[in-house]
C-alpha cells in the first residue's frame, strides 16, 4: 500500500508525540506500525523530505550497489543498510541475492535490447581495476567501516568514498 507524504508526515509526528496513527483497513496492525517506525529513521536520518516519493528513479553504479552488497555481507542488516542509503529493503535484499548467484558481474543491470553489431573498441591497456579487485576493495572497506562503527565512531563520509 502507497501512501502520500501528508500521511506519512503526520503519521511521524504522531509517534514522535508518542501515539500511532489508527490503522488503516487492509493492514494489519503490527506491519503497519513497523512501516511507521521505519519512515521516523528515515525523517531522522535523511530529513523530513526523504519520505517524498521521488520524482525520478536514481540509478546506481556498480561499485555502489557492491558497497551496500558489502556492508550486508559483512553482517550489517538489510534493513539498517536500507534505511542509510534510503532505497527500499526489497530492492536490495535483490541486489545481495544477485550477488550471491552471479557474483560481481550479477550487479550490473544492463537494461534493455543489447545491439547486433559489436561498437569498435580501442585497445588501450586500462591501469582500473579488475572486477575481483574492486570487489576486494569495496569488501575491505566494508569491513573497516563496520569495525569503526563497533568502537563507536560515527564517520558518514567514509561512506560517501
Amino acid at each position: 500500500m502507497k501512501y502520500d507524504y501528508g500521511f506519512k508526515l503526520n503519521c511521524v509526528e504522531l509517534y514522535k508525540n508518542g501515539r500511532w496513527h489508527e490503522t488503516p483497513e487492509g493492514i494489519g496492525q503490527k506491519n503497519f506500525r513497523k512501516g511507521i517506525t521505519t519512515w521516523v529513521k528515515i525523517a531522522d536520518l535523511h530529513g523530513i523530505d526523504a519520505l517524498k516519493h521521488p520524482t525520478t528513479c536514481t540509478e546506481y553504479t556498480v561499485e555502489e550497489r557492491y558497497a551496500l552488497v558489502a556492508r550486508v555481507l559483512a553482517g550489517e542488516s538489510q534493513k539498517s543498510v536500507a534505511i542509510s542509503a534510503n532505497i527500499n529493503h526489497s530492492q536490495l535484499s535483490n541486489w545481495v541475492k544477485r550477488y550471491k548467484i552471479y557474483g560481481y558481474n550479477g550487479l550490473d543491470l544492463k537494461k534493455g535490447r543489447h545491439s547486433k553489431e559489436q561498437p569498435l573498441k580501442k585497445s588501450i591497456i586500462s591501469s582500473e581495476l579488475t572486477p575481483p579487485e574492486k570487489e576486494e576493495l569495496i569488501r575491505l572497506r566494508a569491513a573497516i567501516v563496520k569495525e569503526i562503527r563497533e568502537k563507536g565512531y560515527r564517520l558518514k563520509h567514509l561512506l560517501k568514498a
